[in-house]
């Protein structure tokens, strides 16, 4: 047995750290080190590390428990009070993208570049790539400047949660086409199908699970989390062999049905550090690792750059007309689409599904990971200038300031109170 994977291992859990501790430093998202560390050590520059089957296995549980992780973490009632202007922004932040996307697609996939297959397939996925929002950093931003419970920061967060979804079902509905001889009906049939799987699989599992706990009560909480991937491997498996749809869907799944059960913020903190330690390191350095930078000729090195400028300004064109849709002003409108403009781990994974399904052209992905990188570069220094100016509570919910004048009303009338009783006193 050749034990060289655990030098592999060993090289990459390290480089990825220190890389990622590097960004950290630079107020950078920490997978940015993550992916510049399989850069380095791959095939592209140094060529320490060569792609292997054992570690694009590794990489591929790493993407699942991604996904799980993320449908933990995804809370189902703050989804469905997000209302309209949430679902709008996302909706315009989604088909914007899409749309601009494939047309840059169309232009770009051609000759040598073009693989076999179903070439517009291929040109709509990378606007499914271009669809996906990732907000950790503009939360952070917004944070900083005290912007986060404001009208537009409320807006971001709602958009940027159904974003997600949306983007997910667009991955689900393209993936699920690029068989050969589809029929279009039967592939729908099929994906609604799922999500009654689902659902009815979801409902049963919390049921049972919240009798068991009031029933049996037992302290031994170890059974939760096995039983948890069980459930996240299954609809993983199940959704690709029985209902045609990617597996990152099925665990995402999963990860929504576990967050409804009783130990569901329990489980979803013991998946933090096996993902942490050792999978999703792999994950992202697995995709430093795919990148063909040898390739990066004058035509990628143009469509590198027209891609960084369509998926900034797909995101401010889509969000900034729905949020114009529900009464923001102009620069909030500008505020909320440069929120929802970064890109992350999500553009990722479904840039790398697109190679595993022969729908991306591997000399795609450098450019799609410079367009994650400059998101992440740009997003708070738009933010902050879109912002900059401002009052600390300009933008702020009309209702809050309301709460905020009445609760200073009150505090007024009960000093003023006290003065005339403490006079009242002191004449007497």
């Amino acid at each position: 047995m050749n034990y060289g994977y655990l030098v592999d291992l060993a090289l990459i859990l390290l480089a990825t750290k220190a890389l990622s501790m590097l960004t950290g430093k630079l107020q950078m998202p920490q997978v940015v080190g993550a992916l510049v560390a399989g850069l380095l050590m791959g095939p592209a520059v140094l060529g320490i590390i060569q792609p292997s089957d054992f570690l694009s296995q590794v990489a591929e549980l790493g993407v699942i428990v991604i996904m799980f992780s993320a449908g933990m973490g995804t809370d189902l009632n703050e989804l469905k009070q997000t209302g309209k202007a949430g679902f709008v922004i996302a909706m315009a932040g989604v088909l914007v993208p899409l749309a601009m996307g494939t047309g840059l697609m169309f232009v770009f996939n051609t000759g040598e570049l073009a693989l076999p297959g179903n070439k517009l397939l291929q040109d709509i996925f990378l606007g499914v790539v271009l669809t996906a929002t990732s907000v950790s950093i503009t939360v952070e931003t917004l944070k900083e400047l005290g912007k986060l419970s404001t009208r537009v920061g409320n807006a971001i967060l709602a958009a940027a949660l159904i974003d997600d979804v949306l983007g997910l079902v667009c991955l689900t509905i393209v993936t699920s086409l690029a068989g050969a001889d589809v029929n279009i009906l039967l592939v729908l049939a099929k994906i609604l199908l799922f999500f009654v799987f689902v659902g009815l699989l979801g409902v049963g599992i919390s049921r049972l699970l919240n009798w068991y706990e009031t029933k049996v009560r037992s302290r031994d909480l170890r059974r939760y989390p096995v039983l948890a991937f069980v459930l996240c491997l299954f609809l993983a498996w199940a959704a690709e062999e029985w209902f045609g749809v990617a597996d990152i869907i099925g665990a995402f799944s999963a990860g929504l049905i576990v967050a409804t059960t009783p130990k569901g913020a329990y489980t979803a903190s013991k998946f933090t550090p096996v993902s942490y330690l050792l999978l999703t390191p792999v994950f992202f350095a697995n995709l430093g690792l795919g990148v063909e930078l040898p390739r990066m000729d004058a035509t990628i090195l143009l469509f590198t750059v027209t891609l960084v400028i369509v998926g900034i300004g797909s995101k401010l064109i889509g969000c900034g007309l729905g949020a114009k849709m529900f009464g923001f002003k102009n620069r909030q409108c500008l505020q909320v689409g440069c929120g929802m403009a970064c890109r992350g781990e999500v553009a990722l994974i479904v840039a790398n599904k697109g190679m595993a399904m022969n729908m991306i052209n591997p000399v795609f992905f450098g450019p799609i990971i410079i367009l994650v990188v400059c998101c992440a570069v740009f997003t708070p220094i738009l933010l902050k200038l879109a912002f900059k100016g401002e009052s600390a509570y300009e933008g702020m919910e009309e209702s809050r300031l309301a709460e905020g004048f009445q609760l200073s009303e009150q505090v007024d009338e009960v000093t003023a109170r006290l003065i005339e009783g403490e006079k009242r006193r002191q004449g007497k």
